[in-house]
């Protein structure tokens, strides 16, 4: 992995902030704060970091309204949003993963598993982006360009959060296989994610409504998880 890579700290608690900075920079990343999320929204357009550590629990508006801004953003939606969150309740990693942030943290964490979680999206973007275009995936109407991160369905774009593009792309390699939410999570986002069946559901509805009439090729598996339709 590239040193220097650039991680923006969302975070309204000083303590914490200094936290997260001192362990993300015994490690070479290159660390930007905001005490707000307007003053991260600014922050991310002006400066497009490589990665946002966004609190959920921040004055004025939330975590949840700001990621949902990013993600609207044409200069900021690809930039990965992992969610710091003192909420370990199900219903709010669901809701931050349904408007596009791509991994969560709850609060109080280890420092060693927010830099190991950090490098992980890091590492799955990087990788992403040196796929090449012989990478592109052409099944039914729908064409997957790993590499650009772009899907277009009969020839119009679709915008995908990186997680969504992940799950997609997974399951249209193997038309016709069968793959249980675990395994799903286990090839996007690695082993060990922690993980519950409703999140993943999250990421198939998504997936769905986004695809519009495509969104038929992703087939529920009642009792097992999910398939892309086979073309034979």
């Amino acid at each position: 992995m590239a040193l220097n890579e650039h991680i923006l700290v969302v975070e309204d608690e000083e303590d914490i902030r200094e936290l997260v900075r001192y362990n993300l920079e015994r490690e070479k990343f290159e660390v930007s704060e905001a005490e707000s999320g307007e003053e991260g929204l600014e922050s991310a357009v002006r400066n497009r970091p490589d990665l946002i550590l966004l609190d959920l629990m921040l004055p004025g508006k939330d975590g949840m309204q700001i990621c949902r801004e990013l993600k609207l953003n044409e200069e900021t939606r690809n930039i990965p949003v992992v969610m710091l969150t003192a909420k370990g309740e199900e219903s709010d990693i669901v809701a931050g993963l349904e408007i596009g942030a791509e991994d969560y943290i709850v609060k109080p964490f280890s420092p060693k598993v927010l830099v190991a979680r950090a490098k992980a999206v890091l590492r799955r973007k990087a990788s992403a982006s040196l796929l090449s275009n012989e990478d592109v995936l052409s099944i039914y109407d729908l064409s997957i360009h790993p590499g650009r991160h772009e899907i277009t369905v009969k020839g119009k774009p679709v915008s995908l959060t990186a997680s969504e593009f992940g799950v997609l792309h997974f399951l249209a390699r193997r038309p016709g296989w069968v793959f249980t939410r675990y395994q799903i999570v286990d090839a996007v986002h690695g082993e060990d994610y922690p993980v519950t069946e409703r999140s993943v559901d999250v990421q198939i509805v998504g997936l769905r409504k986004k695809l519009g009439s495509a969104g038929e090729y992703i087939e529920t598996v009642r009792g097992i998880g999910y398939r892309f339709k086979d073309e034979a």
